[in-house]
């Protein structure tokens, strides 16, 4: 009678455990993959205030990295423009990857953006996220994690799409 006692408890110990396994909450581990947190970073913006990614926690992020100089990142550019204008719910971070300041002024008034843009004048954020292809975009939702990440041009209607899709 006791060794039947003994394995149930046994067993009861094992159930409880692999529930506690199977149902606990998983924490994100920051990383460059859809469902990790965005690695963090500071940056200065062109008027000089410093932005800090995990400052905006709580907001949906449009992470987007570019250059004056590359065809797909003018063709998105107005679109981003277009999004920022209409929502109100997201945060456009752009960070320009190397380039001279009279260009990224240039394109800016060409463009007419007004969402922040971030110099990475020494690549340490372009770096830090892994960029080979311009434009590349991390979607982030309000509680720091990559959604969506975009390789090349994003159109207006994505953007919508995806920042719908989040919360």
């Amino acid at each position: 009678m006791k060794r039947w006692v003994v394995i149930l408890v046994i067993i009861g110990m094992l159930g409880y455990a692999v529930y506690g396994f199977v149902t606990r909450e998983q924490v994100p581990v920051e990383g460059l993959e859809v469902g990790n947190l965005a690695p963090d970073f500071e940056l200065e913006t062109l008027e000089g205030e410093t932005v800090k990614l995990s400052d905006l926690k709580g907001q949906k992020v449009f992470l987007n990295f570019w250059a004056s100089w590359c065809g797909p990142c003018r063709s998105e550019m107005p679109d981003m423009q277009k999004f920022h204008e209409d929502r109100d719910d997201v945060t456009i971070l752009a960070v320009n990857v190397n380039d001279r300041p009279e260009n990224v002024d240039e394109f800016l008034e060409e463009y007419g953006i007004t969402f922040p843009i971030l110099p990475d004048e020494g690549t340490a954020v372009s770096t830090q996220y892994s960029i080979q292809l311009l434009p590349t975009s991390y979607l982030i939702d309000s509680e720091g994690k990559i959604e969506h990440i975009a390789k090349g041009a994003l159109h207006y209607e994505d953007m919508v799409d995806y920042f719908d899709k989040m919360d």
